[in-house]
């Protein structure tokens, strides 16, 4: 959207029933023709009261909290963080869902990739950006543009645990990615562990919530649209559901031109 001294970037991607991901929602639509049924029983008067039998024409949506572009919460990674209980999505606090952005650009990188801390220096060094704390930082390989496509989940570079830890040691509570998972993909998780079972390969870095608070974005989109890497806001808040491990969001950036 574009207003006079102002850009808003949709940054997520839209709850379709023919999107390509596990879980992808159930959207039943229902026609103006349907909602006048339902209206009129509402209204105790006939579907032909109202104009051309028309009235409100709704939806219904199945679907998991970690469906489309959702925000996952502590509680989502293990019962407890930092040794306390685990915080749901409606427990966390509003400010760290806004803030400065800033991208990272691995498109260099193939699928199933796995991102270290010394990557991530590699690529603030690159285009000269310095973190502090709460600032929101998302990580792009353009996985949101194989949205409709059957390999969409296993197409995204993920980051290991250390570059979790890292991030956070930085002051980071919300990060990003334009993948399906914020881990490299489930395939390669479980190929690597099948070679060699040992602690720390499946869902690694989901699991540093364990031992650190922080939150991630999962299933950004239009990364690629940003006409710089840093230098703009980002809105990102999450649903908020009762007790929930993650909400749905509709994050946005913000350009001030």
């Amino acid at each position: 959207m574009n207003r006079k001294g102002l850009r808003i970037i949709d940054l997520s991607v839209p709850l379709d029933n023919n999107s390509k991901e596990p879980s992808p929602p159930k959207i039943t639509y229902y026609s103006h023709e349907q909602g006048a049924i339902g209206a009129a029983t509402a209204f105790q008067v006939q579907p032909e009261d109202f104009p051309e039998k028309k009235a409100w024409t709704t939806e219904m949506v199945y679907l998991s909290t970690h469906t489309g572009t959702h925000v996952d919460a502590p509680w989502h990674y293990w019962p407890t963080s930092e040794g306390k209980p685990a915080r749901k999505i409606d427990e966390m606090p509003l400010e760290w869902f806004y803030g400065d952005g800033v991208v990272l650009d691995f498109t260099d990188k193939p699928a199933g990739y796995e991102i270290s801390s010394r990557d991530l220096q590699e690529k603030l060094e690159a285009i000269q950006y310095q973190l502090k704390p709460y600032d929101i930082v998302m990580i792009r390989c353009d996985a949101d543009k194989k949205l409709y496509n059957k390999e969409y989940a296993f197409s995204h570079v993920g980051a290991s645990a250390e570059a979790t830890h890292w991030l956070i040691d930085q002051g980071i509570k919300v990060m990003g990615t334009d993948g399906w998972g914020w881990d490299i993909p489930f395939h390669v998780q479980s190929s690597n562990y099948k070679k060699d079972p040992r602690p720390g390969v499946l869902w690694a870095a989901h699991y540093v919530g364990k031992e650190k608070e922080y939150c991630q974005i999962e299933k950004l989109a239009n990364l690629d649209q940003l006409p710089a890497p840093y230098g703009f806001k980002v809105a990102v808040f999450p649903i908020k559901i009762k007790g929930g491990s993650g909400g749905w969001a509709r994050p946005v950036a913000i350009i001030e031109e």
